[in-house]
């Protein structure tokens, strides 16, 4: 890895790790006193909607934000009519939303949904606003000034929410502390970016991304589909507070595995795009990155397994308990997520748009198949088949891998086995504390937390030094540099 590439990455990583899991750990904060203070109910009327937002902001993507930072020498035309094209879509899906809002009502079964979804959909419109300007920072690789942006939004919409939750507006604290957080957004990014659209749109600017950006489209759709796919069977089907436990369960294992995924995906694409056609370089960079994130993300979810129920009880209290099981199959379910998207992401990298399609379609089959043949037997056997499907699709994607960079499959799992060993041996012993005498969850969690904590950093110091210290020496650098900047 070049000196420069190298410099590049970490400090986009850098800042791509400050936003995500600075994010991350405010929602975490806030979200627990919500869910004190709020019911199952309440969060699975957001969970329900959340759908038809994430469903929206893919349509105003469209692939175009991808492609405009594969494009070496976009201009300002095409910036400007991505625009333009975002906020006219925008528009479009929120009049069809906001008059589908009875059927959408009456699909769940929940009246008061007319009401509260007119307005949570406002954030489709605010999206739209800040969209390019969000495009403008990632290709530039300013992630810091993305990470200022958002942590600032989070902070302040979930303050909010706590406030508007204490004084009794119940489900209305959620819907705000999303309206608000978009809204902040829209106001910074327009500030902070020095971006503004020019009079000039181009239908030629759309027709060249068109081959590229439908593959992307066809994916990202199909994502979204299938993430909620088991918040609409539960919305519909059974109990609805079923989706408020679903709901709970899902954002803390987004907490752990989704900022993983989104690290990778908006800070190494960009970097991956500028060495797309040197192929053993990419194959090197891209065998270096396999190895860093299996030895970060298997121990952390294989150990939040083991603790997930004292840990639920300690932060959320008894009325979650029926979350615990669910966050424990989420997170067996996407322990090989953060690499399947590397995998996604080499491969758009190359502009191999149309094969990252096929596999998600692959994937989807795979799920659907598995939601019919478990239906019937309630959500925790619907994601034991989501587990054996999100494992059979990250096996296609090295498969995918090994053609494209011709990299054999027997040097991909050499990359992670090792890790994935060692993690499975350390979630075990984290375990066998839960069977000790130890009356308080408090105290049991910050035995478990503690123990896996020493044992992790001496298999990495051990099994690992050169990642070890080259860890340690980045941690003294970024401790001086902001000591120093303290100083001044």
């Amino acid at each position: 890895m070049g000196d420069e590439l190298k410099t590049k990455m970490l400090k986009a990583l850098t800042w791509v790790s400050i936003d995500k899991f600075g994010q991350q750990l405010a929602q975490l904060f806030i979200g627990i006193i919500l869910a004190r203070l709020l019911t199952p109910h309440d969060y699975g009327l957001i969970g329900v909607l959340m759908i038809f937002i994430a469903l929206s902001s893919v349509m105003i993507d469209g692939g175009f934000g991808q492609a405009l930072i594969r494009k070496q020498d976009a201009t300002s035309t095409d910036f400007s009519t991505i625009f333009y094209l975002n906020l006219s879509i925008s528009v479009l899906l929120y009049i069809i939303l906001f008059f589908s809002a009875p059927l959408i009502a009456n699909f769940f079964s929940q009246p008061q949904l007319v009401k509260i979804s007119r307005v949570l959909f406002l954030t489709i419109l605010f999206y739209a606003i800040y969209f390019v300007q969000y495009v403008v920072l990632n290709k530039k690789l300013d992630f810091k000034t993305l990470a200022l942006i958002n942590i600032s939004s989070v902070v302040v919409s979930g303050t909010l929410g706590i406030v508007l939750a204490i004084n009794g507006y119940g489900v209305w604290a959620l819907v705000w502390q999303q309206i608000v957080s978009q809204l902040i957004r829209a106001i910074l990014f327009p500030i902070l970016v020095h971006w503004r659209p020019i009079r000039h749109f181009s239908f030629q600017v759309i027709k060249d991304f068109w081959n590229f950006s439908i593959h992307m489209l066809g994916s990202t759709s199909l994502n979204v589909i299938f993430n909620h796919i088991y918040t609409i069977l539960l919305g519909r089907f059974y109990p609805f507070q079923q989706v408020g436990y679903y709901t709970q369960a899902n954002k803390l294992n987004e907490t752990v595995n989704a900022a993983s995924q989104q690290i990778l995906l908006s800070g190494t694409y960009p970097l991956l795009v500028q060495i797309q056609d040197d192929t053993e370089r990419l194959t090197r960079i891209f065998r270096r990155l396999t190895t860093s994130l299996s030895l970060l993300v298997f121990p952390l979810t294989i150990v939040l397994i083991a603790i997930a129920k004292p840990l639920i009880l300690v932060l959320i209290h008894e009325q979650w308990l029926s979350s615990v099981i669910l966050f424990q199959l989420l997170l067996a379910a996407s322990i090989f997520g953060p690499l399947y998207s590397l995998n996604i992401s080499v491969l758009n990298a190359r502009g191999e748009s149309k094969k990252t399609l096929r596999i998600e379609l692959i994937k989807k089959a795979l799920i659907l198949i598995s939601v019919g043949l478990c239906f019937q037997y309630g959500i925790s056997r619907m994601l034991i088949g989501l587990i054996i499907a999100t494992y059979l699709s990250y096996f296609i994607s090295i498969v995918y891998i090994r053609k494209v960079l011709d990299l054999k499959l027997r040097s991909q799992f050499s990359d992670i086995l090792p890790n994935l060993v060692l993690s499975i041996l350390l979630g075990g012993i984290t375990a066998v504390f839960a069977y000790l005498s130890i009356s308080s969850n408090l105290l049991l969690v910050t035995v478990q937390i503690a123990v896996a904590g020493i044992m992790y950093l001496l298999m990495v110091r051990f099994i690992y030094p050169e990642i070890f210290f080259n860890a340690l020496n980045f941690i003294r650098e970024k401790i001086g540099y902001v000591l120093s900047f303290i100083k001044k």
